[in-house]
């Protein structure tokens, strides 16, 4: 086993040292979402804190680790007998992104329950992390259905598993740890809340910390054994100041004043909900336990709310998560703590002399014999540059040949506009993918999933999950007697077993290609065309899916945000985008094409989806090429027809407005084989008619019943 990087050697990020430790004082705070950018010690920090946990003891040969003092009387290896049991270290149990859902609560032998009336149960990861930690990398890429369960069973302790009936129940009691990068997209808000703390991170930009940061890792690669020597002094003491506040935990008391100043920085706020205050108070309560102090005090409530309220005040994929100190500041003057009499309680020894509340300045620590830098808490070892991932600025315009583009149909180039702030987004009406897909989950098109209503039974293919059981007895019955059977119960033989086949909704890759010439230049146009794709992108993050977001202007076109479940990120580009310049928008087109032909390679399941943003205008082939003879209008033709013919999915969103109307929009919707939709008809709440299913080339060589249902 390698020998893991000490947490107290962990540079800076004193926020996350401190809601990490919060929470082993208190697993009741409820867990820590962990984000920030890539390299920042999210990972290193998280895997070093089981080595500060107290050892746990458990009964011998049982595989849910059951305390030997109480164990739990559901446990599926129970009853235990009364006894000695065994010490060992706390687990820290790691779930995989791309865990199944048996993987994560523990499976069933579906044969065996039937045909002998056994529970023969198979733990999962959520009876391994009992009494441990269960540390989730990438919690925001977590299928949705498995990020429920699993903070269910952070909520309830307990984890359920029923297969037709036969149900096992096990204790399941861990600190939930999450850690995530937001440029991979963000966690639903009913899902944020279920975590009791988050925290934001960023590498150090002061080069004597990020000096340290290298120092210190260098030494531990050199060295690991000897590196964790070196620290294990100031892992001691905090291991010692952990196990004194749980005990002096109890003892907290947790006064009116500090109640009503968590309640009214909870409504100041306007936190849905009460979870926040309780997570509040149970925080503010640990962190005077931490202190070594037996009453919470207004710094305590102060240090709980930039730890517990942050992430629920984000209400859309949009908003900044964050908290206003100084309005912090003004509720909490409205109750002035009384006078503090001296504590009787002795302080327990910590590894820093820092400020008595714990706060972000008195985190553990401390510098061993041969460091020589800072002593904050942690960024990751190894930081790395966010150069690559800062938004780039816009390509230069072309040359300005017009001192203002003017909306006809010979458009002229013109010079770059400023960009305009989007109208106000709204609900959009539904568009699908036609036929029936095998993506990711999510909630656009209809897919084959793994939860769902059934449809039908199968022979299983590989472990069975979700047993079809009258089809299974159908299967079964006709070889009874020739099986010998003589009591009541069915022979069952694994040949008779029949999985059920399910039917959901999946996410789909949405892939916007917005017009951002001359012609959608008028200022009260272009706001109402952000507008609707802002709603598009909420739409799109409600319903799971991946976008990206390719713009045309001048003479070229731009993939402006690739493929991404980060749709604030696409919503960040849009706002910047400028405008002005000709129309190239067969080189839109091209660019879509060969987007979609890359991703098709990546992720093959996930069915694109293009939303095509124009008033149908093309004035420039741009570098789209071709031949010399055709016009910009063949030329987009052209690549409409290109993208129809791959199986794509499409509809055009037409801009085209004011009296005169050319219906170059509805051109373009036909030769990419889906259909039209203005921006009125956009709505959900719109007389127009509603946008069920888009129209392709796939659905074009569907059965004629299947294409009478589509229609």
């Amino acid at each position: 086993m390698s020998t893991p990087y000490p947490f107290t050697a962990v540079v800076g990020q004193s926020d996350l040292r401190l809601a990490l430790l919060l929470n082993a004082v208190s697993p009741a705070v409820g867990g820590v979402l962990v984000r920030g950018e890539k390299g920042t010690a999210k990972s290193t920090a998280v895997r070093a804190l089981s080595a500060l946990l107290p050892k746990v003891d458990v009964v011998s040969g049982c595989r849910f680790s059951c305390a030997p003092t109480g164990p739990d009387p559901a446990c599926p290896d129970g009853p235990h007998e009364p006894g000695p049991g065994a010490l060992r270290p706390a687990r820290m149990v790691e779930l995989p992104v791309g865990a199944s859902e048996d993987r994560l609560v523990g499976a069933l032998d579906i044969e065996r329950a039937l045909a002998e009336g056994v529970k023969a149960f198979e733990p999962g990861l959520l009876a391994d992390a009992h009494r441990g930690i269960l540390y989730v990398d990438e919690v925001n890429l977590l299928h949705d259905h498995l990020i429920d369960l699993l903070l269910d069973a952070a909520a309830m302790g307990a984890s359920y598993v029923e297969r037709e009936g036969v149900s096992v129940r096990h204790a399941a009691r861990f600190l939930l740890v999450g850690t995530m990068n937001p440029e991979e997209g963000e966690l639903r808000p009913q899902l944020l809340d279920r975590f009791g703390l988050t925290v934001e991170v960023a590498a150090s930009r002061e080069p004597a910390q990020r000096v340290e940061v290298v120092r210190r890792r260098l030494a531990y690669e050199d060295d690991p054994a000897g590196f964790a020597t070196r620290w294990a002094g100031d892992e001691h003491e905090v291991r010692a100041r952990v196990v004194a506040a749980r005990a002096l935990l109890p003892k907290v008391s947790l006064g009116d004043t500090a109640l009503l100043q968590i309640a009214a920085t909870c409504a100041g706020f306007e936190v849905d909900g009460m979870r926040a205050d309780i997570v509040m108070a149970r925080t503010a309560t640990a962190l005077a336990a931490w202190a070594g102090r037996t009453e919470v005090r207004k710094e305590d409530v102060r240090q709980a709310a930039l730890l517990a309220l942050p992430h629920r005040r984000r209400r859309n994929p949009f908003d900044a998560p964050g908290l206003d100190e100084d309005m912090l500041d003004r509720i909490l003057d409205e109750f002035p703590d009384e006078e503090p009499e001296p504590d009787p309680e002795p302080e327990p020894q910590g590894p820093d002399d820092g400020p008595e509340d714990g706060g972000p300045d008195g985190g553990p620590g401390g510098t061993p014999p041969q460091g020589g830098g800072p002593d904050a808490p942690g960024t990751e070892p190894q930081p790395e540059s966010d150069s690559a991932d800062a938004p780039q600025a816009p390509e230069s315009p072309e040359a300005p040949q017009s001192p203002e583009p003017q909306p006809s149909a010979q458009e002229s180039t013109g010079p770059e506009q400023a960009a305009v702030r989007a109208a106000e987004p709204f609900r959009t009406k539904m568009l699908s993918v036609p036929g029936l897909g095998e993506g990711a989950s999510g909630r656009r098109s209809r897919a084959r999933t793994a939860h769902g209503r059934t449809t039908g039974a199968q022979r299983p293919r590989g472990h069975l999950t979700k047993l079809h059981l009258a089809a299974t007895v159908q299967a079964a019955a006709p070889h009874q007697k020739a099986r010998g059977r003589s009591g009541r119960g069915l022979v069952i033989r694994k040949d008779d077993l029949r999985q059920a086949s399910r039917e959901g909704r999946e996410g789909n890759l949405v892939l916007f290609v917005v017009d951002a010439s001359g012609s959608m230049a008028a200022r009260q146009r272009m706001g109402a065309v952000k507008g609707a794709v802002l709603s598009l992108l909420l739409d799109a993050y409600q319903r799971r899916d991946k976008v990206g977001l390719i713009t045309f202007r001048g003479a070229t076109a731009e993939l402006a945000l690739p493929p991404t479940s980060s749709v604030d990120a696409a919503a960040a580009r849009l706002e910047q985008l400028p405008t002005g310049g000709r129309t190239p928008l067969a080189a839109g087109l091209l660019k879509a094409h060969e987007v979609l032909r890359i991703e098709r390679l990546r992720d093959p399941s996930r069915r694109p989806l293009l939303v095509v943003v124009t008033d149908g205008r093309a004035t420039s082939a741009g570098n789209a090429g071709g031949r010399t003879d055709s016009t910009p209008r063949e030329l987009a033709g052209h690549s409409a027809r290109l993208l129809q013919a791959g199986g794509v999915a499409s509809v055009v969103v037409d801009c085209e407005s004011g009296p005169v109307r050319l219906g170059l929009a509805g051109v373009l919707a036909r030769d990419l084989g889906g259909p039209a939709v203005t921006l009125d008809g956009l709505r959900a709440d719109s007389l127009a008619g509603l946008v069920k299913n888009v129209r392709t080339a796939v659905a074009a060589t569907a059965s004629p019943n299947s294409n009478r249902r589509a229609a």
